[in-house]
């Protein structure tokens, strides 16, 4: 058994396919299939279901899997603490985003990131707040964007307050306004993004102790932002979240003023690389000197 066989098997696993995997990876369909195949063979077990649909690990699979993951990162580790030790400004810096920090503030992290350290690589990996949190604490990702304060007790710092806004279409009758009236929050249809991504919207209804009109649940951001561009209703969304928006909308604050701090965290910052730590460092520093990219405000 080998270090790449691991490898493989988890990339599978992450992809929900061989095919996903062998693109992520740089192998053939085949050679992946193989690698596993060796795998449940020197293991003596089956590790995967296989049909039309893709994979799924089987009752063996799922318990071996932690144990995979966790020789993987520790190879990733390794790799790492040995570059650091000959002073090599190379490495693999693995990243958990959620999608308004991946769509208005990675792009241009990574821009500019690369011009000073053009050999350091990166791994984006997508998902919501507990899935960070998760890959963070089991070392799945170097380091993560976070809502403050996490769940778990990780290591981090505050990069951001971002104000959540009220959107209005830009016809509405209380466009003009300065503030949004927590009451009419109960009188127009409201339109809100699916359980498990409207968190923040429902402590601050229940803060506020009003029930808005539910009239549509949206999956997607944009979703949203096109619907009350559209004049379907109002919601309410973190300002990152329309920055830079196709959809024209009118942004309100409520008048009592409500924020999600975002940050930047990792498991233990005494004992991350030096690519993860410049990587942290410049994110710190780029947010800092690019207030216009944190608001709508330009």
């Amino acid at each position: 058994m080998s270090i790449s066989q691991y490898q493989i098997f988890v990339k599978a696993v992450e992809q929900g396919s061989f095919t996903k995997a062998a693109a992520q990876l740089g192998f053939t369909q085949s050679g992946v299939s193989h690698a596993i195949s060796a795998l449940e063979g020197e293991l003596g077990l089956t590790l995967l279901h296989r049909d039309r649909s893709g994979i799924s690990l089987t009752a063996d699979g799922r318990q071996l899997l932690p144990y995979l993951q966790e020789m993987c990162n520790l190879q990733h580790r390794m790799e790492e603490t040995a570059k650091d030790l000959k002073g090599m400004d190379t490495g693999l810096v693995r990243v958990g985003t959620f999608t308004s920090v991946s769509v208005q503030w990675m792009p241009h992290i990574l821009k500019d990131f690369r011009q000073l350290y053009p050999h350091i690589d990166f791994e984006i990996l997508p998902g919501d707040y507990g899935q960070i949190e998760e890959w963070i604490a089991q070392g799945r990702v170097d380091c993560g964007f976070l809502r403050l304060p996490t769940m778990r007790q990780l290591d981090g710092f505050l990069l951001h307050r971002d104000q959540l806004m009220v959107l209005l279409p830009p016809d509405h009758p209380l466009a003009d306004r300065t503030v949004f009236p927590r009451k009419a929050l109960e009188q127009y249809p409201f339109i809100q993004l699916e359980e498990g991504g409207d968190y923040e919207i429902g402590a601050v209804l229940d803060k506020l102790r009003v029930k808005p009109r539910v009239q549509y649940t949206v999956k997607e951001d944009q979703t949203l932002l096109a619907m009350v561009s559209n004049g379907l209703g109002i919601s309410i969304m973190p300002e990152l979240m329309t920055h830079h928006s196709p959809y024209p909308v009118v942004l309100l604050p409520l008048e009592q003023p409500f924020y999600r701090s975002i940050g930047l965290c990792l498991k233990d910052r005494s004992s991350c690389s030096l690519s993860t730590r410049r990587f942290m460092e410049h994110v710190k520093g780029w947010v800092a000197a690019h207030p216009g990219a944190c608001s709508t405000e330009e």
